[in-house]
Parts: C-alpha cells; structure tokens; sequence
C-alpha cells in the first residue's frame, strides 16, 4: 500500500512540474514576442487584395476610403497619434470600428463587408524578405 502511494506522490510531483514548465514557455515566448514588436512607420490600404494607398503614421489625418463595386461603401480611416483606426463604417457588424488602433509592424484592421485591410508597415517595406542574406 505505501509503495502504491509513494507512486502516486510522484505521479502527481511530475505533473506540477510539467504544468511548471509549460507556464514558463508560455511566458518566456510572451515575453520575447512583446519585446521584439516594432514599430510601424505607415498604414497600407488594400481593398480586396490590391494594395491602393499608403499613408504616415506620423501624420494625424482622417481619410474616406471608398469600396464595392458602384462606389457605395465607406469606411473613414483615422490617423491619430502614430496610431491607426476605423473610426466611422457604413458595414453592418462595425467589427472594424471597435477594434483597437494599430502601430506595430503586421498589425491589421479588416472590415471583411468591405474587402478592405488596414496593415501597418514600414517605410521601407517592400513585400521581400525581413532580413538580407
């Protein structure tokens, strides 16, 4: 019988240390993605795939951005203290508009009724690679 329990003792040890380190992973890539975020420089605007403007971050603005086929949806994009949002959209779920503004490199904001993706960049992105070889 005390063997039995003595098994089961460490049984339950192991399963805390393994618990232990999965936490600590979880934390440490947290932690190392939070750090390594950049900061972006300009918004892209794509409507349904096609990139059609780019503007700073640096520079607070509202622009109107016009989609669908006749022209007859808009979305007003705000640029506000290096911060990028959908402040106003005539789209029925307004996803878009409460999501929080973006600033970091590959931060998005998608208003799919629209086709249209908001994406922070950097001023010298070119579509390629990250780093040269």
């Amino acid at each position: 019988m005390k063997n039995n329990n003595s098994q089961k003792n460490r049984k339950i040890r192991n399963d805390i240390i393994l618990a232990v380190a999965i936490i600590f992973i979880a934390a440490a890539g947290l932690l190392l993605f939070v750090l390594n975020r950049e900061e972006g420089s300009m918004v892209s605007v794509k409507i349904d795939g096609k990139q059609t403007a780019s503007y700073p971050l640096a520079e607070n603005t509202e622009v109107p951005i016009i989609t669908g086929e006749n022209n007859e949806h808009i979305n007003i994009l705000t640029i506000k203290d290096g911060k990028a949002s959908i402040s106003e959209a005539d789209c029925p779920d307004k996803i878009c508009v409460e999501t929080r503004p973006v600033s970091f490199v590959g931060e998005t904001v998608v208003c799919l009724p629209h086709k249209l993706v908001i994406e922070i960049t950097n001023e010298n992105a070119d579509g390629g690679l990250d780093a040269a070889v």
